[in-house]
C-alpha cells in the first residue's frame, strides 16, 4: 500500500518543503498540493520538485475551469520536466462556490469538459499538432468565432513522457464511471471501504469495461486521517470540523455533493442536521452533530492493530494509495505518523 500526504496550501512553501524532504526520506510516496482558491498549486509543486528527489509529486486538484485544457496540459508537461518525470496530474471539476464565487467563470457540463479536457492533454504530450472540434472546446478556435489566423499548432519542448499519469477527484455516479474509463487514478473523498461498492461499484465496472488496458490498473487514492496509539480516541473530534464544513457547508440545500455522499452511506438523517445548523451559522453545533461511528469509518485511528485492520479493508476495497490527513500538532508529530504508518504497511 503506498502512502500520500496533501501539504497545507495556506502554509509557507519554505516550511512545506523542508516537511516533505523529511516525509520523503520516511517513505512517502506521493505529495499533494491542493489549490482551492490559495495561492496557485503550480508554484508550489516547482518549488517541491527542486527541493526532492524521489516522491512522486501531484496536483490535488488543478480545477477544471480555471485553465485551458492546452495550458493544463503545458503545465503539467513543465512540472513533468522539473520533476524528471514525478508529476501526476490531479484534475477535478471543483464546485460552483469556487468556481462561480472565486474565478467568475460558469460551471457547466464537468463531465463533458473533462473528457474533451483529457483527449486535448494526451494530444499535447504526443506533440500532436493540436485540432479539436468538440462540444465545449474549438481548437484552433473557428473562424467565424475569432480573427480566423488561428492554426493547430505542437507544444514545442519535447515532453518528458507521452501520457503523463492523470487522476480524477469525482463523487457522482458519472464522474466515478469517467475516472474509471479514462484516468489512471481516482481520488474519492471520505472512502468507507464498507459502502464503496455500494456507492460506486457499478459506476466503477461500467467504467472499467470501457477503459484502454494500456492504461492499466486504476489507482484509488483514499485520504483518511490517521493517529496510531492507545489512548487517540479523543482525535476524531479533530476530523469533525473537515467533515461538518463540507457536508454542512460547501454548498446550498440540494447542492452539495458532500452531503449526497453521507447520505448514500447511511447517514442522511445526520447529514440534514449538520447541514441545516451549518447553513444557520451554528458550525460548533454542526460539529458536535457529526457522528463518532461515520469519523471511525473513514479514518485510521485507533491502536496499532486496530489501524492494521482498517488498512486491510481499504485495501480489499480498492484502495491502492492512502492519501492521510497525519493528527499531529506539528511537523515531527506527522513524521512520526507516517513512520508508523508506514511500518504498518510494509
Amino acid at each position: 500500500m503506498r502512502i500520500g500526504l496533501s501539504i497545507n496550501y495556506a502554509g509557507e512553501f519554505a516550511q512545506a518543503a523542508a516537511e516533505v524532504a523529511d516525509l520523503e526520506r520516511a517513505g512517502i510516496d506521493v505529495v499533494f498540493v491542493p489549490e482551492a482558491y490559495s495561492f496557485d498549486a503550480v508554484s508550489a509543486l516547482g518549488y517541491l520538485a527542486a527541493k526532492t528527489t524521489r516522491v512522486q509529486l501531484a496536483s490535488g486538484i488543478l480545477q477544471l475551469y480555471t485553465r485551458t485544457p492546452t495550458l493544463t496540459a503545458m503545465t503539467a508537461a513543465g512540472l513533468d520536466f522539473v520533476s524528471d518525470g514525478r508529476f501526476l496530474l490531479g484534475l477535478g471539476a471543483s464546485g460552483p462556490q469556487v468556481i462561480e464565487g472565486f474565478h467568475g467563470v460558469r460551471y457547466d457540463a464537468p463531465i463533458g469538459r473533462t473528457r474533451e479536457t483529457v483527449e486535448i492533454c494526451r494530444k499535447v504530450w504526443r506533440r500532436e499538432r493540436v485540432e479539436h472540434q468538440g462540444r465545449y472546446y474549438q481548437i484552433p478556435l473557428p473562424a467565424e468565432q475569432g480573427t480566423g489566423l488561428g492554426k493547430p499548432l505542437k507544444i514545442i519542448n519535447k515532453p518528458v513522457r507521452e501520457r503523463i499519469p492523470m487522476l480524477l477527484a469525482a463523487l457522482g455516479p458519472k464522474n466515478v464511471e469517467l475516472a474509471a474509463e479514462l484516468f489512471e487514478g481516482w481520488q474519492p473523498i471520505f472512502f468507507l471501504p464498507e459502502k464503496a461498492n455500494d456507492v460506486w461499484g457499478e459506476s466503477l465496472a461500467s467504467g472499467k469495461a470501457k477503459r484502454d488496458p494500456a492504461l492499466g490498473e486504476l489507482e484509488v487514492y483514499a485520504g483518511p486521517a490517521v493517529a496510531i496509539g492507545e489512548n487517540v480516541e479523543h482525535m476524531l473530534d479533530w476530523v469533525k470540523p473537515h467533515l461538518a464544513l463540507y457536508i454542512g457547508g460547501m454548498g446550498a440545500r440540494g447542492k452539495n455533493f458532500y452531503h449526497e455522499l453521507a447520505t448514500r452511506y447511511g447517514y442522511g438523517e445526520q447529514a440534514d442536521r449538520i447541514q441545516d445548523l451549518y447553513l444557520d451559522g451554528r458550525k460548533e453545533e454542526a460539529i458536535k452533530a457529526v457522528p463518532d461511528e461515520l469519523v471511525r469509518a473513514v479514518s485510521l485511528i485507533g491502536p496499532a492493530g486496530y489501524v492494521k485492520e482498517r488498512i486491510a479493508a481499504f485495501a480489499a476495497a480498492g484502495a491502492t494509495t492512502l492519501n492521510i490527513v497525519p493528527l499531529a500538532e506539528d511537523a515531527a508529530g506527522r513524521l512520526k505518523v507516517v513512520e508508523e504508518l508506514r511500518a504498518l504497511t510494509d
